[in-house]
This record gives structure tokens, C-alpha cells and sequence, in this order.
């Protein structure tokens, strides 16, 4: 993949705004929210979510196109245009991961906007192959699959089913000379998990271990040259607090910790004004382990920034930006440092319906290199940018999309390291 010049360090971090409904895609500069560029007719997979690559760029997926995108951020007032590169892709797009060099690419595929799975395509890509960046699609298990891309001499590709709970292991290598015509992928191994619930991947480059969530806890595989081998799982309860799962895993590079927010509570989603939220934690390099409670409603994916982790909390009593501090020494543990009101949404979830089908949600968005916080207000068009280190509002932006669903948000700064972090979010 061609290199080019990082931005200098007083460029200002910049925000990639996704209308996945609407069809558009803004870059803006923060906080002020000057639009740098815009992508019309772009539908991005608001699941896969953003990649972060090495370079300071973002790979994303259109749905409608089917296309892999490699977006420069920094491109636009550098004499680059935003897209940098286009590579066709199977979709709908489940999950989205790179090796740790940010060459190697999978991309998995699920429902989309059908009742049922009917597609078990994956789409492996080599962004820096000899004629160019290729793409070969195989033929998998039909699910909702989540995907990791180890590093390594033979990076492997590693697929989280459910329905059976397992880990599908390839070469990434082998699925790159796959023939046309979407063959059947045949795995080099298979690693049963307990659960068939799955729901929550990450992978921390440092150690090669890989980790998915599952109802029974977060199932855990290292990586050893070319063997995986499967540790013990890493319990929900901690802290006296049990009961519940994470949906959502993320590596937080910062504090070498990794990050969910467990949920409790009864199944029925019209009762999801109660459900139980907490924030739970492990320190990868500790091993120590905790929860934190955050309050009722609905809270699901979290940010990084340079100092904090922030969760959005939706309920009808009043949503919320909550900002955890997470000092990075060994042994601190995180606390609740500010909860800030946001704006209510008038298609928000409302008591006795679901929090997800037909109602506005919100995006989150952070850099692990710098204290902004984005969060979108579904419906209404507008970003709320925080300072999360003097836990204050700085500023709105409005788009001239609603940002139905939410939107999707990716917040970058130069060189600060996102892409440690090689799963999409």
C-alpha cells in the first residue's frame, strides 16, 4: 500500500460522519465542523462500522456498491481526494478486520435487511499485492460472523461463528489463491466454542491473542507462530457484581485494557427502560479485572480518547454522555469522572417498544489520540462535540442529512494510533 506523508501535529482532528440511510458521507474539521469533503450516494455498512489503518487512514464498506473503501482523511486540503482506494467486496457486510500491518483485509457478511441469513460469502483482500490491491470472495457458514486477522509470517483469518459456537481458522495466504466463482473456504482448523451466542470480537496485536464475548464470558486464543492456542475464559462477574453479558468488545491501546458494557436484565426488549448496564473492564497486561456500574436503559458501544472512556446512555427519563477515567498505571481502576446531559431525540425508544427497530439512535465517536468526543442525535442532523477533559460541550455541528438510525462516526487525529486497534467499530 503507497505511503504518504503524515499531517503535521497542529492539524486538526477531523470527523467522518456516515447517513448510512440517506446516502452520504461528510468529513469535517473539529471543532468548528468546516466540511473538508463529502461522498454522495455512499451507503456504509453502519455494523462493519470504520477500520483504522496505519497512515492515518480508514477503511469502511458501501453497502449498495459493494465496495471496500480506503478513505484519507488528511487527503482533502493536501491535494488528495478523500477516497484513496475502491475494491469490490461481498456484502452486506457483517464485520470488518486487518492484520496488524493494516495490509491484509477480511470482511464477513450477515442479514442485512433480510429475515434470515442467506449469504455465507467473506471477502479477503491484499491491499499491497504485486498488480494492485485484490480482493477474492469465498464461501462460508451462512450466520452473522464475526472476523479477526492475525499478523504473523502466515497471517491467518479466524471467523467467529455461532449456532454452533466455533472459531474457523484460515490461511489468509490460501484464500487469496482461491480459484473464481466463490469456492467453499475449507478451514485448517476448528475451535469449538461453549457458546452459541457469540457476539463481540477483538484482537490485541502485542500478545496475538484474540477474544470474543459470549454469553458465558470472553472466550480467549493465543497465538504462537502458527498454532492458537485456547486459554481460559475471562469471567463477566467481578467487582461483586454479576449476572448479565456484553454484547460489544473493544481494545482500548491506551491502557492496554479491554472494554464492554455488560447487560442485565429481562429479555423482553419492551422492558429495555430497566435493563441493568455495566462497564467492564481487563487489563490485558494485569490481568485484573472489574465492573462499573453506569445506570437503567440502553447503552451499547463505547469511545476511546487519550484519557477517558465514554459510553452514551439512552432512557426516557434523559440520555446521557458518561465519561469513565482510566488512568493508564498498573493497578488503577476506572472511575465515573462526569455525566453530561445530551438533547433528546423525538424518534427516540419509547417504554414497552424495542430500543433498536423503527427509533432514532446515536452514534459515538472518539480518537485515542485526543480528549473530543462525538456523539450524533438520530434524527435531527446534529453532532455534539464534547471536550472530555473539561467534561463540557464545545460545540454542535449540523449536517444537511438527518442521520436517521444515528449515523455512524469515526474520529481520527493525526498519529494517534487508532489502528492498534484492528477490528472495524
Amino acid at each position: 500500500m503507497s505511503h504518504t506523508s503524515p499531517p503535521g501535529p497542529r492539524t486538526p482532528p477531523r470527523l467522518l460522519v456516515s447517513d448510512h440511510v440517506a446516502g452520504r458521507v461528510s468529513l469535517l474539521d473539529l471543532p468548528d465542523g468546516t466540511e473538508r469533503a463529502e461522498l454522495d450516494h455512499r451507503h456504509l455498512s453502519e455494523h462493519a462500522g470504520f477500520l483504522a489503518l496505519p497512515d492515518g487512514l480508514v477503511a469502511c464498506v458501501d453497502e449498495r456498491a459493494g465496495e471496500l473503501l480506503v478513505l484519507d482523511p488528511y487527503g482533502p486540503g493536501a491535494g488528495r481526494p478523500l477516497v484513496r482506494r475502491r475494491i469490490p467486496v461481498a456484502v452486506p457486510a457483517e464485520h470488518l478486520a486487518a492484520d496488524p500491518d493494516g495490509r491484509r483485509l477480511a470482511v464477513t457478511t450477515g442479514l442485512g435487511r433480510n429475515e434470515e441469513a442467506w449469504t455465507g460469502l467473506m471477502t479477503a483482500v491484499d491491499l499491497d499485492a504485486p498488480d494492485g490491491a485484490v480482493a477474492v470472495r469465498v464461501r462460508g457458514r451462512t450466520g452473522e460472523p464475526g472476523v479477526t486477522v492475525l499478523g504473523g509470517a502466515s497471517p491467518l483469518v479466524v471467523v467467529r461463528h455461532r449456532e454452533p459456537g466455533e472459531l474457523l481458522v484460515h490461511r489468509h495466504r490460501r484464500l487469496m489463491r482461491s480459484a473464481p466463482s466463490c469456492p467453499p473456504a475449507v478451514p485448517v482448523r476448528r475451535i469449538a466454542l461453549p457458546d452459541d451466542d457469540g457476539h463481540g470480537d477483538a484482537h490485541d496485536p502485542l500478545t496475538g491473542r484474540l477474544f470474543a464475548a459470549a454469553g458465558s464470558g470472553v472466550h480467549r486464543v493465543r497465538q504462537e507462530g502458527d498454532e492458537l492456542t485456547p486459554e481460559a475464559p475471562l469471567p463477566w462477574s467481578a467487582d461483586g457484581r454479576s449476572g448479565g453479558r456484553g454484547y460489544y468488545l473493544r481494545l482500548d491501546p491506551v491502557r492496554r485494557m479491554l472494554w464492554s458494557c455488560v447487560r442485565g436484565g429481562h429479555g423482553d426488549p419492551g422492558q429495555w427502560p430497566d435493563w441493568s448496564n455495566d462497564a467492564w473492564w481487563h487489563h490485558l497486561d494485569t490481568g485484573e479485572t472489574g465492573r462499573l456500574g453506569l445506570g437503567p436503559g440502553l447503552v451499547f458501544r463505547l469511545a476511546v480518547t487519550a484519557r477517558h472512556i465514554a459510553f452514551t446512555r439512552v432512557h426516557p427519563d434523559g440520555d446521557e454522555l458518561i465519561l469513565l477515567t482510566a488512568p493508564p498505571a498498573a493497578g488503577s481502576r476506572p472511575e465515573v469522572g462526569a455525566r453530561l446531559p445530551l438533547p433528546t431525540m423525538s424518534g427516540a425508544p419509547r417504554r414497552g417498544g424495542t430500543p433498536w427497530d423503527g427509533v432514532q439512535r446515536r452514534a459515538v465517536a472518539a480518537s485515542p489520540g485526543g480528549g473530543l468526543i462525538a456523539v450524533s442525535r438520530g434524527g435531527h442532523g446534529e453532532v455534539h462535540v464534547f471536550d472530555a477533559d473539561k467534561a463540557a460541550l464545545i460545540s454542535t455541528l449540523t449536517v444537511p442529512t438527518p442521520l436517521d438510525d444515528g449515523g455512524h462516526l469515526a474520529l481520527v487525529a493525526p498519529g494517534d494510533g487508532a489502528h492498534a486497534d484492528p477490528v472495524g467499530r
